[in-house]
């Protein structure tokens, strides 16, 4: 059982800013799957065409992202959060305006470089500002979950109103992200210099388990094929599935994304009462059944094994970071690289073969592998132990001799106060 106490008040606010942040970034990573249908009807993109745009996003990111991490390990870099939401934004912004493939291709995959760049050092300064509360990470967390959940919403409005052509539109919230990063930065470093000290201290005199956190990152890139497949392609299949139009295909995106607000909220809390690895353990097992239904089970009730599969897999996304870190306690910036970034995105590289095999069969028989992923995750996951966390080394030991309570002086008598 885990003894996480929440944040100190004083980290609150930077908290609070980080997580908006966070979601002004993560609508661009959600808005890429949410311009598939649209690139499929205005451009006549096959499935696998449209796949590769996804793949593009994810490429990228999945190979910067560990870099980043590599530089912020060596360097800190609080500049890169505005000017990587920036990137982001301006990437997708630029991906409707031309009718070019390779164009189309480039911008994303520029919109991915700046994902990349975010995640890692935003990774480090939350964990800073959390002091090591599993609530406060899941808030932060939280912030990338509602960028995700907004970005079919946000994409839908701004497309289907306008056309790609109105595609410029989708920068807004980068450029409110980016100014929410400036406040977020200000914050931090007015409130919690102490704590990164004592933190970088302790995180110094650890040791890395680089077996325990590769064994990790192996469940982690399961959890990402799931998510990326059915983001790539769950408009599309709902649209089959329910009879619907345009309407029930974004609500089903919808409910991918938001589901993931409820699981990371509920992993922070049940965190810090089991512990981390008992509950990512538990959610990968429960995650199984949700996947097979919503592949499986026709009609509106698609909708209520999407809802249970993104819970189950947003669960342990920001427990995966905390974790991370720990097992590389001198790498933290590396591990928030791979946790956010490599095996995080990788599963965008299985889109495409998703997308080849429905065009030669259906989107359900190319759907239905990733009922088996969840199961991967959970093998893997049962030889992981519970890392010591850095913030509980931070406190030296007591002088020996010293009594547990010493004792009070109490002060003479004043106005206003009264002692018995």
């Amino acid at each position: 059982m885990s003894t996480n106490q929440p944040p100190a008040p004083s980290t609150g606010k930077s908290i609070r800013l980080l997580s908006l942040g966070h979601a002004c970034v993560d609508i661009y990573q959600g808005a890429v799957a949410a311009l598939v249908p649209f690139f499929l009807t205005e451009r006549a993109y096959t499935y696998a065409a449209a796949s590769g745009i996804v793949l593009a996003a994810s490429l990228l990111s999945s190979v910067a992202q560990p870099l980043f991490g590599a530089l912020t390990d060596r360097w800190p870099m609080p500049w890169l959060l505005p000017v990587s939401t920036l990137a982001g934004g301006v990437g997708v912004a630029l991906s409707g305006l031309s009718g070019s493939y390779a164009l189309t291709l480039a911008v994303v995959a520029v919109s991915g470089i700046g994902v990349a760049a975010y995640h890692p050092e935003a990774a480090r300064i939350a964990r800073i500002a959390s002091r090591g509360s599993h609530n406060a990470m899941g808030l932060f967390s939280l912030g990338g979950n509602i960028g995700f959940a907004a970005a079919p919403l946000m994409v839908s409005a701004v497309i289907a109103t306008g056309g790609l052509r109105a595609s410029p539109l989708l920068v807004v919230p980068a450029l409110a992200g980016a100014a929410l990063c400036g406040a977020a930065l200000r914050t931090v470093n007015g409130t919690v210099t102490a704590a990164a000290t004592a933190s970088a201290a302790a995180r110094r005199a650890g040791k890395d388990d680089w077996r325990a956190f590769l064994t990790m990152s192996g469940a982690i890139v399961c959890r990402s094929i799931v998510f990326v497949g059915l983001s790539a392609f769950i408009s599309l299949y709902a649209r089959q599935r329910t009879g619907g139009g345009d309407v029930a295909g974004t609500a089903a995106l919808f409910v991918l994304y938001l589901g993931g607000a409820v699981g990371t909220v509920a992993g922070g809390r049940l965190a810090t009462r089991y512990g981390r690895i008992a509950v990512v353990r538990w959610s990968y097992a429960l995650t199984l059944p949700a996947v097979a239904g919503t592949v499986l089970v026709p009609g509106p009730l698609l909708y209520l094994f999407t809802a249970l599969t993104s819970a189950g897999l947003y669960v342990p996304f920001s427990l995966h970071v905390t974790l991370g870190q720990d097992y590389l306690p001198r790498h933290v910036g590396t591990a928030g690289g791979v946790t956010l970034g490599l095996t995080v995105s990788v599963g965008g590289l299985a889109s495409p073969l998703i997308g080849a095999a429905a065009d030669a069969t259906s989107l359900q028989t190319a759907l239905t592998p990733l009922i088996a992923f969840p199961a991967l995750g959970w093998l893997l996951l049962r030889t992981l132990h519970e890392p010591e966390m850095p913030e509980t080394m931070t406190a030296p030991p007591p002088p020996p001799n010293t009594p547990l309570h010493p004792p009070q002086t109490l002060e003479p008598n004043r106005p206003g106060r009264h002692f018995p």
